[in-house]
């Protein structure tokens, strides 16, 4: 039993007292740390890049260009942050702020645009009680894994400034997660998406993927400022407007390069989160109490399981079980893809406990089957016994549309369908979807020494779907002027196509670049 793991509310008075007692005399006789943080490896320009990263999705408002706020009436000045202590006799951080506040080891960052996002934020208490209560689940591991990495505390707020920790954001640009992968970057840092999971939402996965990323980001530039730029705006970009810098002999600094507005932005927003964390009263702000002890735990599941099922047996709320799994796109959880859940910590324990008293009871109502051919998903429907609107439902098929050969489907268990999702299928399920094609009757009059074949052939169909359609026999010899029913595609009018396309040609707005793509 880990009791540093251990909430203090789980242990008796007597047992609470005498940890307390023993951590502060282990930390009397500790040796006062007087060296810095060990710094990260030295830029190395050889790295390799990575495929462009995410967009910022924490709030509308924030992602379009910050307009410029007008000075507080009172004289405006810079906050000074805390520095770092050196006592050895320092009491463990009672809450997680004060956690982070004694991790922060990045240079500060002083200057106008970090007055107006600390002016933006600081004028909207409702917006930071609704981010920072959010983040309530996520802060103690985030920290825990910065600094088991030894990285800059201040790192654990970055999630505010991306997707003021939402796991379920997605940006315009189909970034997703708290930390706004971008699906090319995700599968670089091996964050898996398919049909049943995303794992750029998933809180361990694309925890671990961020702080792979930005480790790697600070190798190659040596300065968190560029690191976190690259982060927004892409490492080859950034890599770019240091060389055209160093080319015309100007500084390579951050607030020295010519950058898209949003990126000039980022790092003054973490600034500005920063120093709200580091003295909220400096800004009439009160930060929500959130203590320093892990709020989850990872639980193993060894069977397919639905998710109302699972958040049933550990005694939560479906809401409150989607937001520590929020990688879960599907009903069920597939124990070959994912073989934890995560559960708040004092449940975890009921989880177990209900989930043995199950051991003999089926625990998930679906399974995955793979489309053996092309099909309408109304066959499909008929074939395992279901309706075609809750196929739809489930799997996400627009109407119209058909389910290619090889794609996998969520369905039913039930009668040879009543087994676990394979490993294989749990990791590499995708479905591919198709146009149906509405066919239209013609009649068409056979030529001086046609055959089925070459009548078929001038017509695009097949000559076994001639014969079926006409009952013939395939070899049956045809005679001029006889006449055939075929089934061909239909076609709009080539005039409708036109007129739509002409209707498309409206003239951008004014200040507007139509064939402008977002900057990475």
């Amino acid at each position: 039993m880990n009791l540093l793991l251990t909430p203090l509310k789980s242990l008796g008075r007597p047992a609470g007292a005498l940890i307390l007692g023993l951590t502060l005399l282990l930390a009397g006789c500790a040796t006062p740390s007087t060296g810095p943080r060990s710094a990260l490896p030295a830029a190395s320009p050889s790295a390799p890049l990575t495929p462009p990263v995410k967009q910022d999705a924490a709030n509308a408002s924030l992602n379009a260009p910050p307009p410029v706020l007008e000075a507080p009436a009172e004289p405006d000045r810079a906050v000074v942050l805390k520095p770092h202590s050196q006592i050895g006799l320092q009491a463990p951080p009672m809450d997680i702020w004060e956690r982070i506040r004694r991790g922060f080891a990045m240079p500060d960052l002083d200057n106008e645009l970090v007055r107006n996002r600390e002016q933006w934020y600081a004028s909207r208490p409702d917006y930071i009680l609704r981010m920072t209560e959010r983040s309530r689940p996520y802060l103690f591991h985030i920290v825990e894994e910065l600094e088991r990495r030894n990285m800059p505390t201040e790192l654990a707020l970055l999630p505010f400034i991306e997707s003021a920790f939402n796991p379920q954001a997605v940006s315009s640009a189909k970034a997703a997660g708290m930390w706004q992968f971008m699906p090319a970057t995700g599968k670089y840092f091996d964050l898996k998406q398919n049909l049943f999971r995303d794992e750029r939402r998933d809180v361990l996965e694309s925890t671990r993927a961020a702080l792979d990323y930005l480790q790697k980001l600070y190798t190659m530039f040596g300065d968190w400022h560029l690191a976190l730029a690259a982060y927004n705006w892409g490492e080859g970009s950034v890599g770019r407007a240091l060389a055209r810098n160093r080319a015309q002999g100007k500084p390579q600094t951050y607030s020295d390069l010519n950058m898209p507005n949003e990126t000039r932005f980022y790092v003054p927003k973490l600034q500005a989160v920063k120093n709200i964390v580091a003295q909220p009263e400096a800004f009439s702000t009160q930060l929500p109490l959130i203590q320093n002890h892990p709020f989850f735990k990872s639980v193993p599941i060894d069977r397919d399981i639905d998710v109302a099922v699972a958040a049933k047996l550990a005694a939560v709320s479906l809401e409150d079980f989607k937001a520590l799994n929020p990688a879960m796109s599907r009903p069920v959880i597939l124990a070959a893809g994912t073989p934890t859940i995560l559960l708040p910590w004092d449940n975890a324990s009921i989880f177990e406990t209900n989930l043995q008293s199950h051991a003999n009871n089926r625990l998930s109502t679906w399974t995955a089957w793979q489309a053996p051919r092309t099909m309408k998903a109304e066959e499909v429907a008929s074939q395992l016994g279901l309706s075609a609107e809750q196929l739809r439902s489930v799997n996400g098929i627009p109407p119209r549309m058909l389910v290619k050969a090889g794609s996998t489907l969520l369905v039913p268990r039930q009668g040879k369908l009543d087994n676990d999702v394979t490993e294989h299928l749990a990791d590499n399920a995708h479905l591919a979807l198709a146009p149906e094609v509405v066919l239209r009757k013609i009649q068409v009059k056979a030529r001086k020494g046609d055959s089925l074949a070459s009548l078929a052939a001038r017509h695009g169909v097949s000559a076994a779907n001639v014969a079926e359609w006409n009952r013939l026999k395939p070899q049956v010899s045809l005679s001029n002027g006889q006449t055939l029913t075929l089934l061909v595609p239909s076609q709009a009018p080539r005039r409708v196509e036109k007129s739509t396309a002409r209707s498309r040609q409206i003239a951008p707005k004014k200040g507007t670049n139509p064939a402008r793509k977002p900057q990475r």
